[in-house]
């Protein structure tokens, strides 16, 4: 078990953005309050129709922080992890739409950036991640990708701000356990010391951690001496760059001399997820329609049998004589008995339509 938690972080411009004058679009943020322990990075969306993305990544780094600092048991215990990434983004987009009022934005996409973070309270840890840049779990044995970057193929990525950002997010529910460290950064660092087509996480990012031994202050002194050094003073056109560690005290740290400088490539394929989607879209509409059907059997047999049972038992002793039920309203009343499975088949089918319909024809937030 670790004995105690270091965490922090760093961002730098690039000098692409100090060339052209614009201001840096990345933010970090680290905080340990309520007993937990939260490193958060964003990367702000570049390009002319992102004018304000450096307040949206600045608001969501200190916001995601603060909802985690506030309410991680409940976000952890809670099993329905769709609906914690809806609230999520609801909770980002009641912020953006405050911003938007304050700087008077046209579109919500003008706030648009990446997403990620980690948290730990006592042994419990939650990773989460939107569109580029990288999370790395640091264990004794060597490095490994917590959360890859979420890349198309064009190198288009996805944002907070999507329409339908809750369906990319990614939220990871884990432990400590046999972990030295977690570090995020964004595509600036990420290009410089992840191989994406091996998964290979460089030697050096354990390095980096590593600074954080003597604490935050230190550490976060030799992380900007080698963002402003070896990353983005590598090149006149580099990127912003965040750098965040959540270092667990009194764990051991891997052999970095035994860590692997290479990998063979990963595997290729010319199937694509979307071409396995629609294969099944004829099998879904029959299954749907035989849910459906059941449904209704199963509803109508109920309605038989409490019939049979009415028919059966002897009638109670009443005062006065009941009067004769017509058999228009026999029918009326068998229909509202059945009334709650036709719907639930019928939701069972639109839900298992949607979910192809949406893989299939949706159109994709990207860049």
């Amino acid at each position: 078990m670790y004995t105690g938690i270091t965490v922090g972080c760093v961002t730098t411009i690039g000098r692409k953005h100090i060339s052209r004058e614009v201001p840096c679009e990345d933010a970090s943020f680290a905080v340990q309050k309520n007993g937990v322990s939260v490193v958060c990075i964003a990367d702000g969306a570049g390009g002319k129709k992102y004018t304000h993305a450096r307040f949206g990544s600045a608001c969501a780094v200190e916001l995601i922080s603060d909802i985690l600092t506030e309410h991680f048991d409940a976000l952890y215990s809670e099993n329905r992890e769709a609906a914690v990434r809806s609230y999520f983004m609801a909770k980002i987009r009641i912020a953006f739409a405050d911003i938007m009022a304050e700087k008077e934005l046209d579109t919500l996409d003008q706030l648009s950036c990446t997403l990620l973070f980690v948290a730990v309270k006592d042994r419990r840890m939650i990773v989460g991640h939107l569109g580029d840049g990288l999370v790395v779990r640091i264990s004794p044995s060597g490095l490994s990708p917590f959360s890859m970057p979420q890349n198309e193929k064009d190198g288009t990525t996805f944002f907070i701000t999507a329409g339908h950002a809750a369906d990319y997010m990614r939220f990871i529910k884990t432990t400590v356990d046999d972990c030295h460290a977690v570090a995020l950064m964004t595509d600036g660092v990420q290009d410089n010391v992840y191989d994406e087509d091996s998964g290979l996480v460089k030697p050096v990012v354990a390095k980096m951690a590593e600074t954080f031994k003597d604490g935050r202050e230190k550490g976060e002194a030799a992380i900007k001496e080698i963002l402003e050094k070896y990353i983005v003073g590598s090149s006149n056109v580099s990127d912003d760059s965040s750098f965040g560690v959540l270092l667990l005290e009194g764990t051991q740290a891997p052999d970095v001399a035994s860590l692997e400088s290479s990998a063979e490539k990963f595997g290729t394929s010319e199937e694509d997820f979307m071409t396995v989607a629609k294969a099944i879209r004829d099998d879904l509409m029959k299954a749907s329609e035989i849910i459906s059907k059941a449904a209704e059997k199963s509803e109508e047999e109920k309605a038989s049998d409490t019939a049979e049972t009415a028919e059966t038992e002897p009638a109670a002793e009443t005062k006065e004589p009941e009067e004769e039920t017509k058999p228009e309203e026999t029918e009326k009343v068998s229909g509202k008995k059945n009334l709650p499975a036709i719907l639930l088949g019928i939701a069972c089918v639109i839900e298992l339509i949607i979910i192809v319909l949406l893989l299939i024809f949706r159109t994709r937030g990207v860049v």
